[in-house]
């Protein structure tokens, strides 16, 4: 066993590259450019939604408020009939992206405090680095990746969103396992 003190080094270091891999993937011209393509009629969209009160938060549309109008023919008509949405409403404010930057490193941060913790509950100092890679890896991938998929299981986010996210968890999670797997302590 390795605590997670003799392994500061190797969690901030992962961090920080892991932070600049990912501001690179997200500001390079790489497969994140057509995430989000532009709502036709965005306009008119944007206008009907202002002529509702809706306080920041998510949403689903059409929305059950049981099982019993789940069932009803009115609610399944209106599934039919469409648009079905789900959606994230965010304040009327400009997007802080020093905080969300700040936010994504303190994520970052705990993917690799939790990728020592559990190669240091399974790995002593001195380990090799083969090892010591695949338990940090399998471990930041799980957080950076897997974690993710229930959002197409159950919010029908699209598969491609997913893939490509999940291949970014991958480049996260590689770094990840390289920097724990050089700086193990010896």
């Amino acid at each position: 066993m390795t605590g997670l003190g003799a392994l500061l080094l190797p969690i901030v270091v992962a961090s920080v590259l892991v932070f600049l891999v990912s501001s690179a993937i997200h500001m390079g011209p790489f497969w994140h450019r057509t995430d989000f393509p532009r709502l036709p009629a965005e306009d008119q969209f944007r206008a009907a939604l202002r002529s509702v009160t809706m306080a920041p938060g998510d949403y689903m549309v059409p929305r059950a408020y049981g099982m019993e109008e789940m069932k009803s023919p009115a609610f399944a008509e209106k599934i039919k009939e469409g648009p079905n949405v789900i959606m994230t409403v965010m304040p009327p404010s400009a997007f802080n992206m020093g905080r969300s930057l700040g936010l994504w490193f303190v994520y970052i941060l705990l993917v690799s405090i939790f990728a020592a913790y559990v190669a240091g509950a399974a790995l002593p100092v001195g380990a090799e680095y083969l090892p010591v890679f695949r338990f940090a890896g399998v471990a930041a991938f799980l957080a950076y990746a897997v974690a993710l998929w229930q959002m197409s299981i159950w919010y029908h986010r699209s598969w491609g969103m997913t893939a490509k996210v999940t291949l970014d968890g991958l480049i996260y999670a590689l770094v990840t396992a390289g920097v724990f797997g050089w700086l193990w302590p010896k």
